[in-house]
Order: structure tokens, then C-alpha cells, then sequence
């Protein structure tokens, strides 16, 4: 089953259970993919999907750090959402996944210094859509290239 079939199941199971939170979510997840759609006038493919849902799960995490200090019931809000889209995505990877995927990419490209740190990213952003944080492999294509 797609990531796209799924959310409708589960937006038909809110509708029924009554969840406006979870309903409210998942139908903002169906609009930013449709509309990602309709900018690529194509159906989108499953690894496009995930890219979208990860976006919506960034804001969501940022926002909510945003809110943390001065809107605190916006904060839980923003949380519960993101844990509503997080079900949707694949399984994060690992920390010690994540660093034989950099270790990997920097043996494969030969990366030496933080000149081809761009290269090592492209590689590696490539095989962990969805499943890391885009920030944290920053930090440890950095530190691994740095030292």
C-alpha cells in the first residue's frame, strides 16, 4: 500500500473515530502532495511523497520549538501533528545506519576535506529522504570530512 493510499485510510478512520486533529492533519499532508502534484503536473512517485511529508514534519518540528517558550498549547499542538506525519514516513535510520551511509559516500567519492562536502551530501541525502534529519547529517558529514 502507498503512503498516498494509506492516508486515505487513515483520513477515512478519523472522519469515523471522530479525530479532527488527526483528520485536520492528514488532509493538510493530502493538500501540500496534492499541490506538489499539480506543480509537477505528474502524479507524484513514492520518493516524492516522503519528500513532501518530510517537509511538513521540518516546519512542524521548527515551529513548535518556535512556540515552545511563549505559546506553549501551539507547541503541543505543532507535536501532535508531527507525530501524526511521522507515521506516515519510513523508519528513521539509525545512528550507527547513518554513519556507515557517510563513510560509505566519503569512501565511495574519495571526499578528502569539506571541498567535496556537497558531493558527500548529494549522495547521502539521496538514500536517507525521509529517514534522517537533514541538519544531523550536516553535522556528521562535517565532522567526519573535518577531521
Amino acid at each position: 500500500m502507498t503512503i498516498q493510499e494509506r492516508l486515505i485510510e487513515e483520513m477515512k478512520l478519523a472522519m469515523k473515530a471522530k479525530d479532527a486533529l488527526r483528520l485536520g492533519t492528514i488532509r493538510m499532508a493530502r493538500t501540500a502532495i496534492k499541490n506538489a502534484e499539480i506543480e509537477a503536473r505528474e502524479g507524484l512517485a513514492e520518493d516524492a511523497v516522503i519528500r513532501v511529508l518530510s517537509t511538513l514534519v521540518k516546519q512542524r518540528r521548527e515551529a513548535a520549538e518556535a512556540y515552545r517558550d511563549s505559546r506553549p498549547e501551539l507547541a503541543e499542538k505543532e507535536e501532535l501533528e508531527l507525530a501524526v506525519l511521522q507515521e506516515f514516513l519510513p523508519q528513521p535510520l539509525s545512528e550507527d545506519e547513518l554513519h556507515s551511509l557517510v563513510d560509505a559516500a566519503i569512501t565511495e567519492l574519495g571526499a578528502t576535506s569539506m571541498k567535496e562536502m556537497g558531493a558527500v551530501m548529494k549522495q547521502v541525502t539521496a538514500q536517507t529522504v525521509g529517514r534522517a534529519d537533514g541538519k544531523l547529517v550536516s553535522n556528521l558529514v562535517r565532522q567526519k570530512l573535518g577531521s
